[in-house]
């Protein structure tokens, strides 16, 4: 808002103190907001780095487990058992709001399964593969957990980004200019009523 753009009036004073008040209180809000935000990001990534670290974990567990089942009995054995298994993990997403920002919620079901229900044959297998499925399906459900925390930790740092450039533009633009256009009008009203006081004194002269 330039000063050249402003009328010098009183009606447009108030309106301004209006919209500066208006302006701080949306500021204040989107402070409070945006702090809120780096400290729900923050207590997120600490559970992120948990569990990244769990997901590295069950990836070197489950390479161990399916390398030792395969020297064990072989890579056809393990190709077979693996076309063999039935029903995959069923995924379900959903969403849930932090401070306005809309993250998922990812439900797996399936993902754990008894021996009995994997579809490959119980007595034609050993415990080693029996070990190496167990194995991937903790990996999966790790992938599943850091799927929906990386998502979250994603979209609470965009919308902390968001936030912040409106804070900075109402913060160092906004407010400022309509502070600044304030104090021409009241410069320019003082002006005009010395003017007029000036006049008065010569009429009545």
């Amino acid at each position: 808002m330039g000063t050249k753009d402003v009328k010098p009036t009183r009606s447009e004073l108030i309106e301004l103190k209006k919209k500066i008040k208006l302006s701080q209180s949306g500021h204040k809000l989107l402070k409070m907001k945006r702090d809120g935000l780096i400290l729900e990001f923050f207590e997120i990534l600490n559970q992120a780095k948990g569990v990244r670290n769990e997901l590295d974990d069950a990836y070197n567990n489950a390479t161990e487990k399916i390398g030792i089942a395969e020297a064990v009995e072989g890579r056809m054995v393990i190709k077979s058992t693996a076309l063999a298994l039935k029903d995959g993990p069923e995924i379900s997403l959903e969403s849930h709001n932090i401070m306005g920002v809309v993250v998922p919620k990812i439900e797996a079901s399936s993902v754990h399964k008894p021996i009995n229900k994997r579809g490959y044959g119980i007595l034609g297998t050993s415990s080693y593969i029996d070990e190496a499925v167990d194995s991937y399906e903790i990996l999966v459900d790790k992938i599943i957990l850091a799927a929906e925390i990386e998502t979250t930790m994603k979209r609470l740092l965009e919308d902390i980004e968001k936030t912040k450039r409106r804070v900075n533009a109402l913060e160092f633009k906004v407010i400022p200019e309509m502070q600044e256009a304030m104090d021409f009008i009241r410069f320019r009203l003082d002006e005009m009523e010395r003017e007029n006081t000036f006049r008065l004194k010569r009429i009545k002269a």
